[in-house]
């Protein structure tokens, strides 16, 4: 089974989590060029539940500060899809937690859908989410190629995706539905309003097939806890760059500690 469906059925988490799961995004090739393995090797110990790693793009138009500057660093470091598989190449020997790539979809374009996922499959990588990617041109075109080669594709819903959208969406997911929280870009904030209550509240009496889990603004153990009452988990970016920005590699495990 896909490493994402075990860990989303798995019966019994860690003590003190509350079944609540968390994902970690980061850039790849960022701070340094060679840093891409060590940090995901640090999740894992410091015992987060996915992984995703970002592809640097030139051109991020819905990431917030923070993750356009690590992607406009990584590319200046010399991080490229290539170098990324080969840096990844022997991770299962080290890592067995649900890895995610997670970019736009012009670079997989440029690299050839088929063969980036054949890489992926060989590496062990277990999804994607390519948020440019509209849900009709996946079905018609490429939803054949992902699922041959294992991958599991995950959609975007935010708060203005129609209700039509988002059961179309669910029949078409096979994991979790990425939980965009507000129509922003990401970054961290400071908590969250009347207003995304109302959303995570509307989107959970919907009883959908596949959970959810919730990105863009989570920062820090309120803002985690907020976003997981009506959710499966939350995906923290922004803020774990600001730390590797500050701290390097080093601290990965208190920074999560201080999370949940």
């Amino acid at each position: 089974m896909n490493r994402i469906k075990q860990k989303l059925q798995e019966d019994n988490p860690p003590a003190g989590r509350a079944g609540k799961l968390l994902s970690i995004y980061f850039t790849a090739g960022y701070p340094q060029l060679n840093d891409t393995v060590q940090i995901i090797q640090d999740l894992e110990k410091s015992g987060v539940d996915f992984i995703e790693v970002g592809l640097p793009f030139s051109d991020p138009l819905a990431d917030g500060p923070t993750i356009q500057e690590s992607s406009t660093a990584a590319l200046k470091n010399g991080m490229h899809t290539e170098l990324l598989f080969e840096q990844l190449k022997d991770i299962r020997k080290t890592v067995s937690i649900p890895l995610i790539l997670m970019g736009y979809f012009n670079p997989v374009l440029q690299y050839g859908v088929e063969k980036f996922c054949q890489k992926c499959q060989e590496i062990g990588i277990d999804g994607l989410i390519l948020p440019d990617l509209p849900l009709d041109v996946y079905q018609e075109e490429y939803e054949s190629t992902f699922k041959k080669h294992g991958l599991i594709n995950i959609f975007l819903i935010t708060p203005q995706t129609s209700e039509e959208r988002i059961k179309a969406i669910d029949e078409a997911s096979e994991g979790f539905i990425y939980m965009v929280s507000s129509a922003s870009t990401t970054g961290a904030k400071e908590g969250f309003g009347e207003e995304q209550a109302a959303y995570f509240n509307r989107i959970a009496s919907m009883n959908l097939n596949n959970p959810q889990i919730v990105g863009f603004g989570i920062s820090s153990a309120q803002t985690f806890q907020q976003a997981t009452e009506k959710t499966k988990g939350a995906i923290i970016g922004s803020a774990f760059i600001k730390h590797l920005t500050e701290n390097g590699v080093a601290g990965i495990n208190n920074f999560i500690n201080q999370i949940r």
